[in-house]
């Protein structure tokens, strides 16, 4: 739960009730005590034939529909179901599957085991493949997770393949993009309504799109490339109703940080998180992918942003396919509803070594650091760049310990040597970063996030303190298992860089 550092929350967190627990536990797939009791009552077997029964007439009232949620309706209209309630199993069609170089080999060996060394995907437009964790290295088995993948797309002609060869120079391989979760986005492959399967914990970011996302093993993945489809038990739904207008020093971070240190890592176990309210309805596309990022630390199964103007704005140079998004009943049952006032919400961290580690970072302000980390699917999107940039801007200043910058795809790549920060007389992020003494942007991948190789740029290969937009603070997590991560905002970590200390960025910002 939260670290005792934090002042009480119940100034920004109005109100947390159950909204229809009750009623999702009436429903026959969560039977109650008593009914489990009489079960084990006999375990003798009596008939092996249902005894005759009358015939049922159907009521005279009519069928009644039980309101759903958006992850209920989702999963209903991919298992061609009318009804669809939490605990109940579904053979659920897949509209994406997406893997990468560090699952993929694994996925495919289960493939070929099963359905046979010549088998061919369900379908070869449907399966994404993305080679992004241990890239540039010298690693030889690394190296060669990316050709197994590469041999196994030129085998099924895999339409989406986004390989890389040169690894000497990043922008020579026009098809490579970077980090999955970000690439998903960018190249269109996310869209309302669908049902999205990946290879990493970290597919729930895709729920930002009004879809179905969640991280799935090597096992159901290679069964999802032979048959296109997955049984999945339908989770109930927890709702985060956000409202208020979000300062301008806080990011999506700083709101996935404040409910995981509500509800804790497990807070969310096997549970669908759907965001809504007037502060979701504000923030970007790149913001509530951020949001969704990280319900996995919360335990959840996946994260959902309903869709809307923004989210079809986004989509418009990104897809031609079409979509239908969906939406909560108005009689739809929630576990559990939590309302946050996000305008009193201060910068927050996750000190070590847990996402759910909550603290203010004005509270950390004695917390020495070595380094600063910015990059990864949670941090390193081209608006996290521009946030830190704009810090770097408003201080004049130039950092006190190294600061990496690992863009997530060659698209943020280039835009960090290319967009104007807002205010900074046609600055870009890069020459901001150069004058601020960063390091130079490295090549787009997920870099030091999941420690990766030796030689892997940024890890950490002593016991360092580190500020992070990454997502994960586990003991070893960026490399050495003594190393301590203080996961942050882009905000954060820049004005942390600026110090040497954790650092709140009103510091900078007011």
């Amino acid at each position: 739960m939260a670290s005792s550092a934090v002042a009480p929350t119940s100034s920004f967190l109005v109100d947390k009730k159950d909204v229809g627990f009750s009623a999702v536990c009436t429903q026959p797939s969560f039977p109650c005590s008593a009914q489990l009791s009489k079960r084990r009552v006999s375990r003798k077997i009596v008939s092996v034939m249902a005894p005759q029964q009358s015939e049922r007439k159907p009521s005279t009232t009519g069928a009644v529909k039980t309101g759903m949620t958006m992850t209920e309706k989702i999963l209903a209209r991919a298992s061609e179901k009318s009804q669809l309630v939490p605990g109940e199993n579904a053979w659920v069609n897949v509209d994406i599957l997406m893997t990468h170089d560090v699952c993929g080999p694994g996925s495919i060996g289960i493939f070929k085991k099963e359905f046979g060394q010549n088998a061919k995907v369900w379908d070869r437009e449907k399966v994404v493949i993305i080679p992004d964790h241990y890239i540039f290295t010298t690693d030889e088995r690394a190296n060669r997770n990316v050709d197994i993948l590469r041999d196994f797309c030129n085998e099924q002609n895999i339409k989406y393949f986004y390989d890389i060869k040169d690894l000497g120079n990043f922008k020579a391989n026009p098809d490579y993009k970077g980090v999955c979760h970000v690439a998903l986005a960018q190249e269109g492959h996310c869209r309302p309504g669908e049902v999205l399967l990946g290879t990493d914990s970290h597919t729930c970011t895709a729920g930002a799109f009004g879809q179905f996302a969640t991280g799935i093993g090597n096992t159901d993945a290679g069964f999802v490339l032979g048959t296109g489809k997955l049984l999945l038990k339908v989770p109930p739904t927890l709702r985060f109703v956000m409202d208020g207008e979000m300062p301008d020093y806080l990011l999506a971070k700083d709101l996935i940080l404040q409910i995981i240190g509500e509800i804790s890592v497990a807070g969310a176990t096997y549970k669908a998180m759907e965001f809504v309210g007037s502060t979701v309805e504000s923030l970007t596309m790149e913001e509530r992918m951020t949001l969704c990022n990280m319900v996995v630390e919360a335990g959840g199964k996946n994260g959902v942003v309903p869709a809307d103007s923004t989210t079809y704005k986004y989509l418009e140079d990104k897809t031609s396919l079409p979509f239908e998004p969906v939406f909560s009943d108005g009689g739809a049952r929630f576990l559990q509803e939590y309302r946050f006032d996000i305008s009193k919400l201060e910068p927050l961290v996750a000190k070590p070594h847990s996402p759910d580690n909550r603290a203010l970072a004005r509270e950390c302000k004695d917390v020495k650091i070595d380094r600063v980390y910015i990059g990864s699917c949670t941090g390193g999107k081209t608006e996290d760049f521009m946030a830190a940039a704009k810090v770097f801007l408003a201080s004049g200043k130039k950092v006190k310990v190294p600061t990496f910058l690992v863009p997530a795809t060659q698209k943020v790549w280039m835009d960090v040597y290319s967009l104007p920060v807002p205010g900074s007389g046609g600055k870009t992020c890069s020459q901001i970063f150069e004058e601020a003494g960063c390091d130079t942007p490295a090549s787009p991948s997920c870099g030091a996030c999941l420690g990766g190789p030796r030689d892997t740029y940024a890890r950490m290969n002593e016991p360092q303190v580190c500020v992070s937009t990454t997502n994960r603070n586990f003991p070893g997590r960026m490399g050495h298992k003594e190393g301590q991560i203080y996961l942050a905002s882009p905000y954060t970590a820049a004005a942390s860089a600026l110090t040497g200390f954790v650092t709140d960025p009103r510091e900078f910002l007011q």
